[in-house]
C-alpha cells in the first residue's frame, strides 16, 4: 500500500476547511485539528485500514500548533512521507471573509482583526517557507477552490506530476502560488493592434500573432528544456505539484496565448524515468480588462 499523509494548514480563513471537504470527496481520509503530536500515531493505527490521510493543524489548536514541527521531523525519522499544503489568501480578502461572518481572529483577542491576522503570518511564516504546495484563495470564491483541491488531489489514476499553467497580469500582481513565473511581455503587444485588441490569447488571430512573434518559437523550446531538468528534480524530491505562471501587462492576450501553447507542449512531454504528467491551463485575470 502506498500511504500518503498530507498536512493541510495556513491562515485562519484562507479556506483549509473546505479543501478538507473537497479531499474527503475525492477520498482522503480526513481529520480536522488534529494536535500535531497525535500524527504519527495516526499515521501507525491505519496503517493496515487507510491509504490516504489529510490532517487539518491550525492555530485553533494553541499550545500543540507550537509542536508542529517537532511532529513532522518526528515524521521524517520514522521513514514517513509527507507533503505540507499551505492555504493563504490576502489581507484585506481576509479581513473581508471574518467581518462577513462575524467572528474573531483566532489570534486577534482584544485587538483588530487584522492584528490577530499579523500574529498569524508571523506565526506561520517558517512553515509556509517550507511548505510543499501553496494555494492562494485570494481570487477564488468556495466553488472554484472546491474545484482545484477536487483536481489537484482526485485518487483516480497515476499522475507523478500535476501542473498548473497560469497565465496573470503583472498589473494585477504576481500570483504567491507560482514555482515560476515568466514574463513575455517582450512580445509585441497585440493591445496596440486594433483589430486585436477586442479579443484575448484564446482567439486564433491573437495567438497566431503573439506565436509567430520573433524569437517565440526558441523561448518556448527553452522553456520546455528547463522544464524537464527541473521537473525530474522535483519529482526526485517528492513535489508533485508545480504551478507555472506566464505573465503580461494585463493578462489578456500575450500570457493567454503563451499559456495555452505551453499547456499543448507540455502535454507531449517524457520525462527521462517514464513519469507521468498532468496539465492544465487557468488564465487568472482573463475578464478583468474590459
Amino acid at each position: 500500500m502506498n500511504r500518503e499523509l498530507v498536512v493541510i494548514t495556513g491562515m485562519s480563513g484562507a479556506g483549509r476547511s473546505t479543501i478538507a471537504h473537497a479531499m474527503e470527496d475525492a477520498g482522503w481520509y480526513v481529520i480536522d485539528n488534529l494536535p500535531p503530536s497525535l500524527l504519527a500515531n495516526l499515521f501507525d493505527l491505519t496503517e493496515k485500514t487507510v491509504e490516504s490521510i489529510a490532517v487539518v493543524v491550525d492555530v485553533r489548536g494553541r499550545q500543540f500548533f507550537d509542536d508542529l514541527n517537532r511532529s513532522l521531523a518526528e515524521l521524517v525519522e520514522k521513514g514517513i512521507s509527507r507533503r505540507i499544503l499551505f492555504v493563504d489568501a490576502s489581507d484585506d480578502v481576509l479581513v473581508r471573509r471574518f467581518e462577513s461572518t462575524r467572528r474573531p481572529h483566532p489570534l486577534q483577542g482584544n485587538d483588530r482583526i487584522v492584528d490577530g491576522i499579523a500574529k498569524e503570518r508571523e506565526k506561520l511564516r517558517e512553515l509556509r517557507a517550507g511548505a510543499d504546495l501553496i494555494i492562494d484563495s485570494t481570487d477564488l470564491n468556495i466553488h472554484q477552490l472546491e474545484k482545484k483541491s477536487e483536481e489537484l488531489f482526485h485518487k483516480e489514476g497515476s499522475t507523478d506530476l500535476k501542473v498548473n499553467v497560469l497565465s496573470f497580469g503583472y498589473k494585477y500582481g504576481i500570483p504567491v502560488d507560482a514555482d515560476l513565473v515568466m514574463d513575455c511581455r517582450f512580445i509585441p503587444n497585440p493591445h496596440w493592434i486594433p483589430e486585436l485588441r477586442p479579443l484575448n490569447g484564446t482567439d486564433a488571430p491573437v495567438r497566431e500573432k503573439v506565436l509567430a512573434a520573433e524569437n517565440v518559437s526558441d523561448f518556448l523550446d527553452r522553456y520546455i528544456a528547463l522544464f524537464e531538468t527541473i521537473a525530474d528534480g522535483y519529482i526526485r524530491e517528492g513535489k508533485k505539484f508545480i504551478t507555472l505562471a506566464v505573465g503580461c501587462t494585463g493578462g489578456k492576450h500575450r500570457s493567454v496565448a503563451i499559456a495555452d501553447e505551453l499547456d499543448r507542449r507540455l502535454q507531449k512531454v517524457k520525462l527521462p524515468r517514464g513519469q507521468a504528467i498532468s496539465t492544465q491551463a487557468i488564465h487568472r485575470d482573463l475578464g478583468r480588462e474590459r
